[in-house]
């Protein structure tokens, strides 16, 4: 069974669109349908914005319904001035740029779990090079691979987004991505990240946002269906 976890109401719509033998279930108020594509077994739910909420319905897919591998996609900002809107970002792997123990001493971005500390959370490199192929198919787009940066903030500003990039050396930012990479590494289930961009590096607003991230969704979409079919 592949996993989906969306930041975007239109995302889980255009995946349930393709679905057959469609059921619902809910927990913690996370409606999550499964359903075939192709033949594949798939189940998609809506997130919501922000690393806990992506946490949290991580791990419920997980322990309700075992995917084999799960992939989070939606939109993000550009860190990058070669990465335009429209284009697509899939992940190497994950940070959380927002992960600030440097008070104690830490480098920015590590991680403490009960066992051990990072900063990088990779993700499954079959799985993102299979979503890389499936991107590429899409014709007048950029379709890069690197790191993506999550954190519970809207970057908006330029020198921010500058920060982060110099910082961890990611290709995009977003909300909700490294966490969902994190709960997945925990459980020992294979990730990737795909994220549509939303926003452009050098200028960036909330409405350029809002103005494209229907168009940033549905091309996240169109790359999800040729995954399914190749996966």
């Amino acid at each position: 069974m592949i996993g989906f976890i969306c930041a975007l109401a239109i995302e889980v719509e255009g995946i349930v669109n393709m679905m057959e033998n469609k059921e619902e279930t809910t927990a913690a108020k996370i409606t999550y349908i499964k359903g075939d594509i192709g033949g594949k077994e798939v189940v998609c739910c809506e997130c919501g914005i922000g690393k806990v909420n992506a946490a949290m319905s991580t791990q419920i897919m997980i322990d309700l319904y075992h995917p084999d591998v799960i992939v989070n996609s939606g939109i993000a900002g550009s860190l990058s001035g070669n990465i335009r809107i429209g284009d697509i970002v899939v992940s190497d792997d994950c940070v959380q740029h927002d992960m600030d123990g440097t008070e104690m001493g830490d480098p920015p971005g590590e991680i403490w779990f009960n066992d051990e500390k990072r900063i990088d959370i990779p993700a499954d490199k079959a799985t993102a090079d299979k979503l890389y192929a499936a991107c590429k198919t899409i014709k007048g787009i950029g379709v890069f691979r690197g790191r993506i940066a999550s954190g519970d903030t809207f970057v908006a500003a330029h020198e921010r987004r500058q920060r982060i990039a110099d910082l961890f050396g990611a290709l995009a930012c977003e909300m909700e991505g490294a966490a969902v990479g994190c709960v997945c590494y925990r459980n020992d289930v294979p990730f990737a990240i795909l994220r549509s961009i939303s926003d452009d590096f050098n200028n960036n607003e909330f409405v350029d946002f809002m103005q494209f991230r229907v168009t940033a969704a549905e091309r996240s979409i169109r790359a999800i269906g040729e995954f399914i079919k190749n996966a």
